[in-house]
């Protein structure tokens, strides 16, 4: 069987806010169920571990499946960019590139680019799957102190799209949770580079983070 993470609302083990500081506690325990053989092993005898399971990343279809979709509050979105490697320090500045590389490394990194019906908002959510828990959980926590330099490249519109780049230096929301074995990082900005509707922006840049969350959390826990 499995090893069951136990996830708050549902969905993930952790999150975090653009203050550097989580919002959400992480679960008091973790729920574990494990085989056992038919016929006890003999007294004196440790009963065999099961083998280490293959983990495998999450694809960009299983992640980000539809190019456009309405969420339970009732938003609507459209996915106007898709782009994932297997290079994850490729999607990622200089500081965090080299972080990702560590331990058994980060398996691939899917990114895409998410606008509002109005095509006001530019979220780019991003998600580095990794081997081992024990390094999604580093990148996370790394992530949460320092959000402007462990952030993900966000994604420009491609041509054709009818949407601005973002000016350089403009103002954005940054949001991001972990899994079992990934972290998932949204950063949120109005397309104009403005500075204003800070709330309007965060709740976008939330309710996109956590529809990527969702689809993680259920393809990693089987």
């Amino acid at each position: 069987m499995l090893a069951a993470v136990a996830v708050a609302a549902g969905t993930v083990t952790h999150t975090g806010g653009d203050d550097g500081v989580s919002t959400a506690p992480a679960p008091a325990t973790t729920a574990t169920t494990a085989t056992t053989a038919d016929t006890p092993p003999a007294p004196g005898v440790a009963a065999p571990h099961p083998a280490p399971l293959a983990h495998s990343a999450i694809r960009p279809e299983q992640a980000f499946p539809e190019t456009g979709m309405r969420l339970e509050s009732g938003s609507r979105y459209e996915r106007v960019d898709l782009a994932t490697t297997p290079d994850c320090a490729r999607g990622m500045p200089s500081q965090p590139a080299a972080l990702v590389q560590r331990g058994e490394g980060c398996l691939r990194l899917t990114a895409a680019l998410f606008t509002d019906v109005e095509r006001r908002s530019q979220v780019t959510v991003t998600v580095l799957s990794f081997r081992r828990a024990e390094d999604a959980s580093v990148v996370f926590e790394r992530a949460s102190v320092a959000p402007v330099a462990h952030r993900a490249i966000s994604l420009d519109p491609p041509p054709g799209a009818g949407m601005p780049t973002v000016p350089p230096g403009s103002a954005g929301v940054f949001r991001r949770l972990m899994t079992d074995r990934s972290v998932v990082l949204a950063h949120g900005r109005w397309g104009d580079g403005a500075r204003t509707e800070k709330a309007a922006l965060t709740r976008r840049t939330e309710e996109l983070l956590r529809y990527a969350g969702d689809r993680v959390a259920a393809h990693e826990q089987g």
